[in-house]
């Protein structure tokens, strides 16, 4: 399995299990994701969710053996990659329980997006975390909102226009982790992080993320709508698709 749900007492841990290619990820793996958010989600004994990766990445964000290939006069195949995105981020925004990620490595590009997602992160210093997708020729439209809160207009900029990969002082630096932790000991304390909420007044939590969702609700279906409308221009370009080979080709040598 690419994805993989485990229990541990009132925590639901769910782990992208890609490490041959540091968990990034195709569409397959994320409706499969998608379906175990909602289960975590519906289950009575669930108090909390943590999300992590195997091996020694997170996620590093899509699987471009798989975007590579999209026909640039094909506006719905790259409308329906978005759609993907979408209904994934929403799964993670819609769970009324406390979602902890356990940011083992690598968290890039979409899959630092996924990070964010999180009501809590923890990781630590040799986690390297940004939005590189600029540079495999991919703008970077959801990134832009998934960064904002946090990152406000101007680090936002750099990120989405550089590339840039940081470290994880810098990350808790900058918010983009809540807590440092050592390497041998992210997941475990993700896990006793979650749980502590998890034994939270239900209903007070459920009504606290209600409200930081509408926050963020239609932020996310304004960027949609842009990222639709971007890519649709990027992809036809071909852009994207050369910078995406030629990115695969050097990592074939």
């Amino acid at each position: 399995m690419t994805v993989l749900l485990d229990r541990d007492g009132p925590v639901a841990v769910i782990t992208l299990n890609r490490p041959e290619k540091l968990n990034a990820w195709t569409a397959d793996m994320r409706e499969r994701l998608i379906a175990l958010l909602a289960e975590a989600g519906a289950d009575p004994e669930v108090g909390a969710v943590v999300l992590t990766g195997a091996g020694r990445a997170f996620c590093a964000g899509q699987d471009l053996g798989e975007t590579a290939t999209i026909d640039p006069d094909d506006h719905a195949a790259s409308d329906a990659w978005i759609d993907g995105f979408d209904r994934l981020y929403r799964a993670v925004l819609d769970l009324d329980k406390p979602v902890v990620a356990a940011v083992n490595g690598v968290a890039a590009g979409s899959g630092f997006q996924y990070a964010l997602l999180a009501d809590l992160r923890v990781g630590h210093a040799g986690v390297r975390m940004g939005q590189p997708e600029v540079l495999s020729g991919i703008p970077s439209i959801t990134g832009i909102w998934a960064m904002w809160n946090i990152l406000g207009r101007a680090r936002t900029t750099e990120f989405a226009l550089t590339g840039r990969l940081v470290y994880g002082a810098e990350a808790e630096r900058l918010g983009l982790l809540t807590r440092l932790v050592g390497e041998r000991e992210v997941l475990a304390e993700a896990v006793k992080q979650a749980k502590e909420l998890a034994a939270l007044p239900p209903g007070a939590v459920a009504l606290t993320k209600g409200r930081l969702r509408e926050l963020e609700s239609q932020a996310l279906a304004d960027a949609v709508v842009a990222a639709k409308k971007v890519h649709a221009a990027a992809y036809a370009s071909g852009e994207p698709q050369r910078e995406m080979n030629r990115f695969l080709e050097r990592s074939a040598r």
